[in-house]
């Protein structure tokens, strides 16, 4: 299995949750430092983990930095305060071998010392998209990028992350052109990941707030219009909706020109996943 998978880690200011995380990965590890000013990159390399240190933080397009430097033919993503349970990464790079059509497998997400399920595995669990035959599991068009193992060519060919969206919901956008390109996504509750959410986390309204610019920027450029006119409708009904709605008018003049509708089959999809 340490042929084929790599683990990718972003990270930002968290020598403590990798102190605790890193230890914990059964697979080679490049940390992607998003330009740390504590002890991060020392942990790092305590933990015999290859580093890579940026000199600003560019939110979750780091991530396609450690991609393009992994040597494996499959890259699980975790952050620093995740990790895949034992035998998961093995039970995945399996699968994608057996499942030549599938780009991303997304598991099972355990919160805390409790382990809760996270509410978006739940909603995974109950797609409407079903089980195509050519997929190993239920099909999805998202997924949590701490829970995600991807093939690293179909990454790398639909441009990762993107660096517009920064954090917070970036997951989406990848999803929808991997599936324009033809690639299938799936949920496999049998693979689990393990997510013990740091104690330093961004103020809960600001993360709704990015997240919920980063749906409308995604619908914008990627839905057709009334798509994306819902979208809107529905950010002017809250105070924080109006709010993201404005930062993302701000960005809208720079992504104008990466507007690209989705395939028929890729938008029937996702807009049976908001029930229309």
């Amino acid at each position: 299995m340490e042929d084929d998978v790599t683990i990718v880690v972003m990270t930002r200011d968290r020598a403590g949750e990798l102190r605790h995380s890193l230890p914990r990965h059964e697979a080679p590890v490049i940390v992607v430092d998003n330009g740390s000013t504590d002890g991060t990159a020392d942990v790092a390399r305590e933990a015999g983990a290859r580093l890579i240190r940026l000199p600003e933080n560019r939110g979750a397009a780091a991530r396609n930095i450690g991609v393009r430097e992994a040597d494996t033919p499959y890259v699980a993503f975790a952050d620093d305060d995740s990790w895949w349970a034992p035998g998961a990464l093995r039970r995945a790079a399996r699968t994608m071998d057996a499942y030549p059509r599938t780009a991303l497998v997304t598991a099972r997400v355990l919160v805390g010392e409790d382990e809760r399920l996270e509410p978006v595995s739940e909603e995974m669990a109950r797609s409407p998209l079903g089980h195509p035959e050519h997929l190993p599991g239920r099909a999805v068009l998202g997924f949590l990028a701490c829970a995600a193992l991807v093939r690293r060519d179909a990454f790398l060919d639909a441009g990762g992350f993107s660096g517009t969206l920064h954090f917070g919901g970036e997951e989406e956008l990848l999803a929808l052109d991997l599936a324009s390109a033809g690639w299938g996504l799936a949920y496999l509750p049998e693979l689990v990941v393990h997510h013990h959410p740091s104690s330093q986390r961004p103020d809960p309204a600001l993360r709704l707030r990015r997240q919920m610019r980063n749906r409308l920027l995604t619908a914008w450029l990627r839905r057709p219009l009334p798509a994306f006119g819902k979208e809107v409708l529905a950010a002017l009904a809250t105070p924080d909706g109006r709010g993201a709605l404005a930062d993302a008018a701000r960005t809208w003049p720079s992504v104008a020109r990466d507007r690209r509708r989705l395939p028929p089959e890729v938008e029937r999809a996702r807009a049976a996943l908001d029930g229309d």
